[in-house]
């Protein structure tokens, strides 16, 4: 088994303790609501949304991807922190073991966010995964960013 691992920056007008709430301690319900072409619904298998709890997200009718399911491994609300493995599913592509994720939120200086994300896949042995293979599940999720933020910036009283 090898590794490959992308760390990326982003900004975001949204203040970081909102963004957080929304984009991850409420993103079960927050997600299916404004982007159904995309997920259908989340929901929790065991646990309760803290470190251990296993979330299964269902895509909508016509993605190419059926379900994920995803290990929460820690969420700090405090710190603005949440990392999370990839455990099963179709964007694992029969070439992953499993991916994990962290993300980590700041205060920007103009009010809003500078946030940190972090990326390991961990790929099967003898299998070799090319950056353009992950770059179309990393843009799937700065777009689901850019919904939460637009649908935040709309709402302004929502997670206030």
């Amino acid at each position: 088994m090898s590794t490959v691992t992308f760390n990326e920056e982003f900004t975001s007008p949204v203040a970081a303790p909102r963004l957080f709430k929304a984009l991850i301690v409420d993103a079960d319900n927050l997600i299916p609501k404004i982007a159904p072409q995309a997920i259908k619904n989340i929901e929790i298998l065991e646990g309760n949304g803290g470190p251990g709890t296993i979330k299964q997200i269902n895509f909508a009718e016509g993605s190419e991807f059926k379900y994920m399911k995803h290990r929460i491994d820690d969420v700090d609300e405090s710190k603005l922190s949440y990392s999370y493995t990839l455990i099963e599913g179709d964007p694992l592509m029969d070439k992953l073991e499993k991916v994990t994720y962290e993300t980590k939120l700041e205060a920007g200086e103009d009010g809003g966010t500078k946030g940190k994300n972090g990326s390991t896949y961990y790929t099967k042995p003898g299998v070799e995964i090319k950056e353009e293979e992950i770059k179309a599940g990393k843009d799937k999720a700065a777009g689901m960013l850019k919904a939460v933020e637009a649908y935040l910036l709309a709402n302004p009283e929502i997670y206030a």
